[in-house]
């Protein structure tokens, strides 16, 4: 059961948008931070938090390679674009 749930929350989490997940996520830690959660709720909010952060951390990679710069000729005119070099 607790499997079943578990994947209904990771399918959830795969459909926010970035700002819906790091709000959430900032929501997260101040609760945890706040220390007035008990202990078995604490480690269940902390595992969506690590999803939120994993789901964050992947649109951020999308977006980075969605990413391109200008590339620039000798006198400084836009010649066109090529993928961002990430590394």
């Amino acid at each position: 059961m607790a499997q079943q749930s578990n994947n209904q929350t990771e399918a959830e989490i795969a459909q926010l948008s970035f700002e819906r997940a790091i709000e959430e996520l900032e929501s997260i830690v101040r609760r945890l931070e706040d220390g007035k959660v008990p202990l078995e709720e604490s480690v269940a909010i902390y595992e969506r938090g690590e999803a939120l952060k994993r789901r964050c951390e992947d649109l951020l990679r999308q977006a980075e390679a969605r990413v391109q710069k200008i590339t620039l000729d000798a006198s400084g005119n836009p010649t066109g674009t090529e993928p961002l070099d990430v590394e």
